[in-house]
């Protein structure tokens, strides 16, 4: 049976760097709450987040903006927004990713996204704007959050080991920035603060380069059910993100930590690509498996740099690993990993190529 490989990963963002803004925005609207402000401060000083990009630009935060005060859009609006921003990021990311006659080839595209979504979609843009096959296998996988690209990943897997001659095109794109509620919950304040836009393209077949796909798992964790939730509502998608949520991972992920990945034991991991949900929950990885300091560095790197795109946020890391440490280091071992609703963590075994 053939070798699934992830040869390569392009990566795509809008130009709107809207974390500066952001944070100058709530810390306006909480200039008469001293108390708060201050936690707000302090949490976003410890965010490990410096830049994260948006579809939107930061002056649709005031009067007569996307996000006016008293005005938020409903979902309708928010729909649009994605059916005119989505294609431009996705096809920028495919540009990148394929060379004109390599598209021709491709024989499949996966797609995940859960914060954006109509018919025909965003696949039908894609093969029509990149000039992608006619007769391209199309699969959509919706709404599964932060960790659909594993799930994709494992799909593109079976693709190829079932049709050797397959090209599998993924494609995980999120514009979470879409779903910003008008709340004067702190928490809630505080989770929008993670959050941002971005696209991933990635070609896997069974061309021995990039990473060897070996093997999935799910690690469900007990009685975490309502900690992350996402739910289609009448002004957007809402979110439900618990401050329990790291402490779930650590207590779930030291249980399992013997057989993380098939039985291999968590020192002997060498290359680590743990979906960044936020500083706190890199931490609790690090402490659950008892990792070096350095074991997260690709992780932390695009949490700093892009925020969580959610399903797209593992592919950069993923794509950070093949540019900068995967040369070179032929047969090491990897762990990928990324955490949704459920709780649950979808964790991916590879080496490199």
């Amino acid at each position: 049976m053939a070798t699934a490989y992830l040869n390569r990963v392009a990566t795509a963002v809008p130009r709107h760097d809207v974390h500066a803004p952001f944070e100058r925005h709530i810390l306006a609207a909480l200039a008469d709450d001293r108390r708060r402000s201050r936690v707000f401060q302090r949490m976003t000083e410890r965010s490990g987040i410096e830049h994260r990009y948006s579809c939107i630009s930061p002056d649709n935060l005031s009067i007569g903006g996307f996000y006016a005060p008293g005005a938020f859009p409903d979902t309708a609006a928010r729909m649009r927004a994605f059916e005119r921003h989505a294609p431009a990021i996705a096809c920028a990311a495919v540009e990148r990713l394929l060379g004109n006659s390599e598209r021709r080839r491709i024989t499949h595209l996966l797609t995940t996204c859960c914060t954006g979504f109509s018919a025909p979609g965003l696949d039908y843009d894609v093969i029509e704007h990149c000039d992608l096959p006619r007769d391209v296998e199309r699969t959509m996988v919706g709404f599964m959050g932060c960790y659909a690209a594993i799930n994709a990943l494992k799909l593109a897997r079976h693709i190829v080991r079932s049709e050797p001659e397959a090209r599998v095109l993924m494609l995980n794109i999120e514009l979470c920035t879409l779903h910003l509620q008008e709340t004067g919950d702190l928490e809630q304040m505080l989770s929008f603060l993670i959050f941002a836009d971005g696209c991933a393209a990635a070609l896997v077949t069974a061309d021995p380069e990039g990473l060897a796909l070996d093997g999935f798992r799910t690690v469900v964790i007990p009685g975490t059910r309502d900690l992350i939730t996402w739910s289609i509502r009448d002004a957007g998608f809402d979110m439900v993100l618990s401050g329990r949520v790291p402490n779930a991972i650590q207590i779930g992920l030291h249980e399992r930590a013997g057989d993380i990945v098939g039985g291999t034991a968590a020192e002997a991991i060498d290359l680590w690509a743990v979906h960044p949900g936020g500083r706190t929950v890199l931490d609790a990885v690090e402490r659950a498996l008892d990792l070096d300091g350095e074991a997260l560095a690709a992780s932390r790197e695009v949490l700093r740099n892009y925020g969580n795109m959610s399903s797209a946020t593992v592919m950069f890391v993923l794509e950070h690993l093949l540019r900068d440490e995967v040369r070179g280091a032929k047969g090491a071992k990897g762990c990928a990993m990324s955490f949704g609703p459920g709780l649950s963590a979808e964790i991916m075994a590879f080496r490199s190529a």
